[in-house]
């Protein structure tokens, strides 16, 4: 058994579904440009330097959802899938994913936007599990608090180990593990699997892969 695990955004998307989806509803006007987009650029330009505190980010990304039904959320994410989502998946990244799929690999998607932005993307990629940063619900609403361990940096692996858990499986269970992403915050769960492939990599991820000899894959 084989396990293929998949970064989401900047690496199967060519974008950031996170920030993307931010950028949608200040261009819906369902909340304030002024007020929102220069806080959404400035989390994330501290991503993307491996300096972002991940419960101050949650806090500025989760509340808009606990401003709004469900069944409205779910109307918006329809069309930004259609508007954002759809142009961001690049043939190459599906093929990726497909000749894993197809190969009998265990696919996950692991990621730290959380699962409401990015459970419809994981199945338009056929991707079967997700791990993703979970929104604390109540009711079958959103209250705009997170639950349980964000899945970012180490937290990848504690929510990972905590998946195989409840499936009787840990990293033995596997003849191969391999996990590609882009960004200098992966480098705990890289830094973990067999076969760690630095995708698009920003600079820190690229210095630190052509040092250890990664595989690395641009397109």
């Amino acid at each position: 058994m084989k396990l293929a695990l998949f970064d989401l955004d900047n690496t199967l998307l060519d974008g950031d579904s996170d920030f993307e989806w931010a950028q949608f509803l200040i261009e819906q006007g369902v909340i304030d440009r002024e007020l929102f987009e220069a806080k959404n650029l400035h989390f994330y330009e501290q991503y993307k330097a491996g300096t972002l505190d991940i419960h101050e980010f949650l806090d500025f990304q989760l509340k808009p959802l606990s401003r709004h039904s469900r069944k409205v959320l779910d109307g918006w994410h329809e069309e930004f899938m259609r508007s954002k989502v759809r142009g961001m998946m690049s043939s190459v990244a599906q093929d990726l994913v497909a000749n894993h799929r197809n190969a009998g690999d265990v696919c996950i998607i692991i990621t730290a936007t959380n699962s409401f932005v990015t459970a419809p993307i994981a199945r338009a990629f056929g991707v079967e599990h997700l791990i993703a940063t979970e929104p604390e619900q109540k009711d079958g609403e959103f209250t705009g608090r997170v639950a349980g361990v964000p899945s970012f940096r180490e937290g990848k692996i504690t929510r990972l180990e905590d998946w195989m858990a409840q499936r009787s499986w840990n990293w033995e269970s596997f003849v191969e593990t391999a996990f590609y992403s882009d960004s200098l915050n992966d480098l705990p769960l890289l830094n973990r699997v067999r076969t760690p492939v630095a995708v698009k990599p920003d600079a820190i991820l690229r210095a630190h892969a052509e040092r250890e000899g990664w595989r690395v894959l641009e397109w």
